[in-house]
């Protein structure tokens, strides 16, 4: 599964953008986008600045959906895919 979590909120140092691909509720990539351009990546290969991966399962879509500080859509593989690459994931 993969998910696009847009997070609302005011902390320059926090991304607003947070793109993961999901198996068995454990993230195993993940994407970082910040409002003021920047990308991190994380994955099974490493990471960029201090994105890392969720230690802890991850909630449903429906339960992150729920909270109002974050906005979740589902996204493809394929878009997941493009957006790893432009990142500089591997």
């Amino acid at each position: 599964m993969y998910v696009k979590v847009v997070w609302h909120h005011e902390f320059d140092e926090e991304p607003t953008l947070l793109l993961s691909e999901i198996e068995n509720r454990r993230e195993v990539r993940k994407v970082e986008k910040f409002g003021d351009g920047r990308t991190q990546f994380a994955g099974p290969e490493g990471s960029t600045g201090d994105t890392t991966l969720s230690e802890t399962l991850m909630p449903s879509p429906r339960e992150i959906a729920q909270d109002p500080q974050f906005s979740l859509e589902l996204m493809s593989a394929e878009d997941f895919e493009a957006e790893w690459r432009a990142a500089g994931g591997r």
